[in-house]
């Protein structure tokens, strides 16, 4: 069954009427097909009208729309050979962040993804996208193993955030995800993050320091969540839609900031009414990302990738 959104009610009571008449029988007293095909027309120019001219809120909604395709869909039709790595090699496996190696349209690479599940018992077993430490860990080590063999490496981002709980603080939640944002910078290898859905603050930035940032352009990202902003500055998170406004999070705002590389568009309606397409789509993207960076040298490409971050913030951001 399809998940309509709360701004998306016209386009869903089109599209129920459409499923009534799909199994009507057709009794000569209105021809059915003739009927569907003025309704889909009218559900397309409703869709092109909703989202042209979406808000930075309801953005928020369709980046965190359970049908929308998560990191484990991107790898399976995009990454052949996969073969999946487990374990930070001092404490735990943690799976809301999935690595492994395998080949990108034929060039061998590293890939990490931060992965929320599919239906609810893949997201209480990735814990919702939300690594603990040892998730960080992790992908610091696949990052440095990529190094080591001149991987380039290719990540995908969907998660609200690092996990905060207690455990996760007493196991050193802010260190991990600085070291691997040190990893990031430091590696040798060509690095193209795209994110697919919510870039959540540092558990975001920490697969994200890359050297081609690739947004979605229905995806978020952002130092914190709209409801957790709005807890902070108005104590009630009633405010999500005003904060979500203010955080410039969405793919467009971002773009025009020069603070990612490209922006990929969504089928019609959002990426979670054609996953395939979508999929497609940022393949393409990452492989234009990808291929020029494939000849550079490792001291050019952190020195790039260094220069680049640091000038993030010092002009345009008025």
């Amino acid at each position: 069954m399809r998940h309509f959104l709360d701004f998306e009610k016209p386009i869903a009571e089109l599209e129920g009427k459409i499923e009534e008449l799909r199994h009507m029988s057709d009794n000569g007293e209105i021809n059915i097909a003739e009927e569907i095909t003025r309704l889909n027309e009218k559900v397309d120019r409703l869709l092109r009208a909703t989202y042209a001219k979406l808000t930075a809120w309801q953005k928020t909604q369709v980046a965190r729309h359970p049908n929308r395709p998560k990191a484990l869909d991107y790898v399976g039709e995009l990454v052949t050979d996969f073969t999946p790595l487990a374990g930070d090699r001092a404490f735990a496996e943690d799976a809301a962040i999935i690595g492994g190696l395998g080949r990108f349209r034929g060039q061998a690479v590293a890939v990490l993804g931060t992965e929320k599940g599919a239906d609810t018992d893949a997201r209480i077993r990735h814990n919702f996208g939300m690594a603990r430490p040892e998730g960080y860990r992790k992908a610091r080590r696949l990052m440095d193993l990529a190094g080591r063999f001149g991987l380039p490496i290719l990540t995908f981002v969907d998660t609200p955030g690092a996990y905060p709980g207690v455990e996760a603080e007493a196991r050193g939640q802010a260190e991990a995800i600085a070291r691997s944002i040190e990893s990031c910078l430091q590696a040798p290898v060509p690095i193209v993050a795209t994110i697919i859905g919510e870039g959540g603050s540092g558990g975001a930035i920490a697969l994200a320091t890359a050297d081609h940032v690739i947004m979605l352009e229905h995806a978020i990202y952002s130092v914190i969540s709209p409801e957790g902003c709005a807890s902070i500055l108005w104590r009630s998170a009633e405010n999500a839609a005003e904060a979500a406004e203010a955080l410039r999070l969405t793919a467009q705002d971002l773009d025009k900031l020069k603070l990612i590389d490209a922006v990929v568009p969504e089928p019609l309606g959002g990426a979670h009414r054609d996953a395939k397409a979508t999929v497609e789509a940022v393949g393409g993207a990452v492989e234009r990302a990808l291929r020029p960076l494939l000849g550079e040298s490792g001291a050019a490409l952190r020195s790039r990738r260094r220069e680049k971050f640091l000038a993030m913030g010092k002009t345009g951001l008025a």
